[in-house]
């Protein structure tokens, strides 16, 4: 059996001979087997070989998944026509690879963040033992929001929506923790599971998403309320580096409980959390947190409070020792003696802020990411084949190559439509809708005595005619993550 699989596996290994050799069958002729292949062309971004299924020109099914009648909304729509996400079943959805790449960005942002603040990050198991929730009363208090099963031997588990009671054992479990080590924050970013009754507007309301939780452990509730205030700075900075245009908002703790509570929400009008902002003291809080028909400001008295809607893409709360009493989580003091740690948690949705951006960043028919998220950086636009131009097909590839190779942060970032059938104007249209931050068409310019290249901004709107190294001076400044 595997001497029948040689031939096939071969073909994948490196040639080691240095010289020609012969047919084995002792003709004159000889087979040469090159030493090396320079593999410019194969490490170069295509975008015929993204696996990338669009439906970018009109008139084509998007392939929504919701039913005649029922919501959709802007980054559904243009994740689903760019082939960034392609439902699976309702609320889950298969992340195709230009949505993971720009997942994978935000996540190293956010862990840029966290370990600015002095998290640590590991990984729990999304598979909760129901003993743990029912030590904490959550197992009845969750309802069908909790995905159940029962393995073959009749244990009761939950996927995990949430990970307070699955982090505080861990901790607990520890036993010799010192207040030497604490503040202790722990976060991980994984999986999560929600039985939404009604799953609707893409990855901003699923069963199955992305999410980062941290959990903090201090030693008092002073130290707690630092820990806390350190976190919501570190979201701040996040989402100032995204360009996102976020309101943090008073808000109830919920059945995660604990005595504060702030939610980050971005405006948006399809938004399903009702905010007001005071514009007198720059107060804001969800409305379900004001008491009932209250107009004026709660903390000025004066000010009418003006109410819009938002999309929530992080929350914060200090439980105090709700979960850490539990399940008995303690550190020992100075004077060798075990203390109960106060504790916070902390949530950012992954796949959420990026349905949210696009969302709130995008027109109707085009997106527009935070730069730092984009799949890629820069699309090249060779000629089309056929054209007067033709010729300079090789210019641009001879581009797409060098820019990879002398910018560092734009190495992995340059992507070649080399779908020559269509036209330029066709494939402009194409990467405009993709929201590729620029665009470099070799056109006609680059045939002149000192050739330009024609740069799109999508950002700004520019236009630009540049030489080569106007270009590699432009796009140089590209910050990448």
């Amino acid at each position: 059996m595997l001497r029948s699989s040689w031939p096939k596996l071969l073909v994948f290994l490196p040639r080691v001979h240095t010289q020609p050799r012969r047919c084995q069958s002792g003709s004159a002729s000889t087979a040469v087997i090159p030493d090396t292949v320079h593999s410019n062309h194969r490490s170069r971004l295509l975008v015929s070989r993204l696996f990338q299924p669009s439906n970018l020109r009109e008139g084509k099914d998007l392939g929504l998944e919701c039913r005649p009648g029922e919501m959709t909304c802007r980054s559904q729509k243009l994740m689903l026509q760019g082939g960034l996400i392609q439902p699976s079943n309702p609320g889950c959805f298969y992340y195709l690879p230009a949505a993971v790449r720009a997942l994978e960005k935000l996540v190293r942002l956010i862990d840029d963040e966290m370990h600015a603040i002095g998290g640590q990050k590991l990984d729990m198991p999304s598979l909760c033992a129901a003993e743990l929730w029912q030590r904490s009363e959550r197992w009845g208090l969750m309802g069908k929001e909790l995905f159940r099963l029962q393995d073959r031997h009749g244990a009761q588990f939950c996927l995990g929506p949430t990970h307070e009671e699955a982090v505080t054992e861990l901790v607990a479990s520890q036993g010799t923790l010192s207040y030497r080590q604490l503040p202790l924050l722990l976060y991980q970013v994984t999986r999560k599971f929600r039985d939404e009754p009604k799953p609707r507007f893409g990855l901003l309301r699923g069963r199955e998403f992305y999410m980062k939780d941290m959990y903090s452990f201090d030693t008092s509730e002073e130290a707690a309320h630092q820990t806390y205030k350190a976190v919501c700075q570190a979201y701040d900075r996040l989402f100032r580096r995204l360009g996102l245009p976020y309101v943090m908002v008073q808000a109830d703790t919920g059945n995660i409980g604990g005595k504060l509570s702030h939610e980050f929400q971005l405006p948006a009008d399809i938004g399903e959390d009702r905010l007001v902002i005071c514009g007198n003291c720059n107060f804001s809080a969800n409305l379900e947190t004001i008491e009932p028909g209250r107009a004026d400001c709660p903390r000025c008295q004066s000010a009418t409070l003006t109410e819009s809607k938002g999309i929530e893409v992080g929350h914060t709360f200090y439980l105090g020792t709700k979960y850490s009493h539990v399940f008995n989580a303690t550190y020992y003091n100075a004077q060798n003696k075990p203390v109960v740690a106060e504790m916070g948690c902390f949530g950012l949705g992954v796949t959420r802020i990026l349905a949210a951006a696009i969302e709130v960043l995008s027109s109707d028919d085009a997106i527009r990411w935070p730069g730092l998220l984009a799949p890629f950086q820069v699309c090249v636009l060779p000629p089309k084949k056929g054209s007067k131009t033709e010729d300079l097909g090789a210019l641009a590839e001879e581009l797409c190559d060098d820019l990879g190779a002398s910018l560092k942060s734009l190495k992995g970032e340059v992507v070649l439509d080399d779908r020559t059938q269509l036209t330029i104007g066709k494939r402009l249209k194409d990467a405009q809708r993709l929201g590729y931050p620029y665009v470099v068409v070799v056109g006609q310019s680059a045939k002149e005595e000192q050739p330009k290249f024609e740069v799109l901004c999508q950002h700004t709107g520019d236009t630009m005619f540049l030489s080569k190294e106007g270009l590699m001076d432009l796009l140089g400044r590209v910050e990448t993550v």
